[in-house]
């Protein structure tokens, strides 16, 4: 296998520029200027390492960039994917400095996921510079929105097909497996609203409310009772958005809750619905003036890959040549583009650097730790791509 470097001047100088550049997702920030900037400059970085760049826009404004490092034929490809949006800055001092202090980088993005933006990157260029000699491509995806709605993700994956893909979410230098999932459930109780004198016409929707949120209680401690799934833990809920009635002299004929349900690995959306439904068809069977309707409005599966997967154990043994030790398997409880990319057939893994604050006032990445992250891509790639 080709010997390669990993240039540390292109990979501080891209992390600290990525960081520099305001990437906040305008769908949790009104006006706020998206992935545009930020897609030119990895786009320009990329081709200036001689990779061949392709934008993909699926709304306007929601730029993501797929870079290939292109093989000479009849191999496996993979995906180094990274997203370049952020969330909002309140209560940072200084968000996009991008200094570099006592081996961190800090600011916005540096933690959740910049640092791993700039480890694909230097990664591929690693390879372009060895002139690694492979059959499969290697791809770096920087991808929109993946703060939101993954809609980069998910338009990626429409345009292009891949073998693997290592998300490179942060995980401390450890291997992720697993990921938690998660769904959110509106519930809707409907009552009759009447003038607050006059209680024979009212049926107290709030009141009847109530009464779910106290079987809701019940079944949120049963859930974190049960056995849980080996790396996530068990599943759990919270009552998110609770919002009812009109005026304080009348009785609400409205009252709804939005529940977030995580879910674990072997969970599935109809298993989920169907346990809050259990509490409406018992509540309705006792009480004739209880009405009330469940609806799952978003939902993002669990993720799991089993530990002899092909890039599990590709990224395995490159970690465990670049850090010397065997890198610990573990699972999480974000949510992660990785669910997106197994579902779409796509054999996934996670693996990224050390840091703290993600959406947090002070955020930073261990900048070492990036660099190790990128020796690992590249010896990852260079195996599985061979």
């Amino acid at each position: 296998m080709a010997e390669f470097t990993v240039d540390r001047d292109y990979l501080r100088e891209t992390l600290v520029s990525l960081v520099r550049i305001n990437s906040i997702n305008p769908t949790l920030v009104i006006g706020a200027p998206g992935e545009r900037q930020i897609a030119d400059f990895v786009a320009a970085s990329l081709r200036g390492i001689n990779l061949g760049v392709e934008l993909l826009e699926p709304q306007p404004g929601r730029i993501s960039v797929l870079g290939e490092l292109k093989g000479r034929g009849g191999g496996r490809s993979l995906m180094l994917n990274a997203h370049c949006d952020t969330v909002d800055v309140q209560g940072m001092e200084d968000p996009f400095s991008g200094e570099l202090c006592d081996g961190r980088v800090y600011g916005r993005g540096s933690y959740d996921m910049k640092g791993s933006l700039a480890a694909c990157m230097a990664a591929a260029k690693a390879l372009a510079d060895a002139q690694v000699n492979l059959r499969g491509s290697v791809w770096v995806a920087a991808v929109a929105d993946e703060e939101y709605g993954s809609l980069g993700t998910a338009d990626v994956i429409q345009h292009r097909k891949f073998d693997a893909a290592i998300v490179t979410e942060p995980t401390a230098l450890q291997v992720c497996l697993a990921h938690k999932g998660y769904l959110w459930i509106e519930v809707e109780v409907t009552g009759r609203a009447a003038h607050g004198s006059r209680f024979e016409l009212g049926i107290d929707a709030n009141i009847k409310m109530g009464l779910f949120l106290a079987k809701l209680s019940e079944l949120e401690r049963a859930l974190r009772l049960r056995s849980p799934h080996p790396l996530v833990g068990p599943p759990s809920l919270h009552a998110a958005l609770l919002n009812g009635g009109t005026g304080l002299s009348s009785y609400a004929a409205c009252s709804k809750l939005q529940i977030e349900r995580r879910t674990v690995p072997g969970e599935t959306e109809g298993q989920a619905v169907a346990e809050i439904q259990a509490i409406v068809d018992s509540l309705a069977a006792a009480d004739p003036d209880f009405h009330a309707s469940v609806r799952a409005f978003f939902v993002r599966d669990p993720f799991q890959v089993p530990a002899d997967a092909e890039i599990v154990q590709t990224l395995d043994r490159a970690a465990l040549k670049v850090l010397g030790q065997p890198a610990a398997h573990i699972g999480d409880t974000p949510w992660m583009d990785a669910a997106l990319l197994q579902a779409a057939d796509v054999e996934t893994v996670v693996f990224g650097p050390v840091g703290e604050g993600a959406h947090a006032a002070v955020e930073w990445v261990d900048f070492e730790s990036v660099v190790k992250v990128a020796e690992v891509l590249a010896e990852a790639a260079a195996e599985y791509c061979r």
